[in-house]
């Protein structure tokens, strides 16, 4: 019976919850599109860039984490073109009554530093320190699932070829957010 209890309660949080996705203990989760692109005029250039990131809330609001690029551009006869990383990830949500433009939503700051690197097809390679910030904002479709937009700043420091790429892109995707276990036991301390 108590466990019928717990789920429902958790349930209820995850339904009804305004700001329960963001606060400390829980866990988000999923991924940004950029650089969407299906060239139909010559030469046909095909890009993507998808960076899956998973990050915990150490404070309501804040959330530290990682996350990993991964992208391609490819042109016939031309080659392919890679993008990779692994970085850490923080981001800050702000208070809900100063920025909320739309009710269920947030504008947050992200800020990435890890290990990246560019290898195209010609030109030069940049493999190095990877580092990005950006403003970004989220729109609740649910409390546990958040849509996206996230402007950002791109750089990568290192060594090839070419010591220093940079680029400022708009990325969309979507955020799963999880209750943690503390979240989970608070329920269970709640119900007893």
């Amino acid at each position: 019976m108590k466990k019928l209890i717990f789920t429902i309660t958790l349930g209820s949080i995850l339904a009804f919850g305004a700001s329960a996705q963001i606060q400390k203990g829980n866990i988000m989760m999923g991924a940004n599109l950029s650089n969407l692109s299906f060239g139909l005029d010559k030469p046909n250039v095909f890009q993507l860039n998808i960076n899956p990131k998973a990050a915990w809330f150490v404070q309501d609001g804040i959330a530290i984490g990682g996350e990993v690029l991964l992208g391609i551009e490819t042109q016939k006869g031309a080659g392919t073109t890679y993008r990779y990383g692994a970085s850490a990830l923080g981001r800050y949500y702000g208070a809900k009554g100063a920025n909320e433009v739309v009710n269920n939503s947030r504008f947050f700051g992200e800020a990435t530093v890890g290990i990246q690197g560019i290898n195209p097809a010609g030109g030069g390679n940049t493999n190095g320190l990877g580092f990005g910030f950006g403003p970004g904002f989220t729109y609740f479709v649910t409390p546990s699932i958040g849509l996206e937009a996230l402007l950002k700043y791109n750089g990568v420091v290192g060594f090839g070829s070419s010591p220093y790429a940079h680029n400022l892109g708009l990325g969309v995707g979507f955020q799963i957010y999880l209750p943690g276990k503390s979240t989970a036991r608070k329920v269970e301390r709640d119900m007893n």
